[in-house]
């Protein structure tokens, strides 16, 4: 009778020490997908911020190069806000299509990207 109750001891002790490491692991690869996903997303929104200072600096160029051409300068600025007016309405109207589904789907690859 002690053979058997050690040998089920031992089952149970060795299906805790599975339970254990299984969470364990679905611990560490929760975190490496987090950390997958936020480092890509940091690393892009990294270089969209100097692509977006080097376009603000284009842009005062553009504006103050098409005012003086147009005799005032604020004729310029307006030239430029009115596209950037344009184009934040096209963005609007199209954003599922060219923003959240993009995001999305970047979002769910790199989440269930296998290793």
């Amino acid at each position: 009778m002690e053979n058997k109750t050690t040998t089920i001891e031992m089952l149970f002790d060795k299906a805790e020490d599975y339970t254990k490491t299984t969470i364990e692991l679905v611990k560490l690869n929760a975190v490496d997908t987090t950390a997958d996903v936020l480092s890509s997303l940091l690393s892009r929104l990294t270089v969209s911020i100097v692509f977006v200072i080097f376009v603000l600096f284009v842009n005062i160029g553009l504006s103050l190069w098409l005012g003086e051409l147009l005799g005032k300068e604020y004729y310029g600025f307006f030239i430029v806000s009115s596209g950037y007016l344009l184009l934040s309405i096209v963005l609007y109207i199209y954003k599922d299509k060219w923003l959240k589904i993009p995001i999305s789907n970047f979002i769910i690859v790199k989440m269930f990207k296998k290793r």
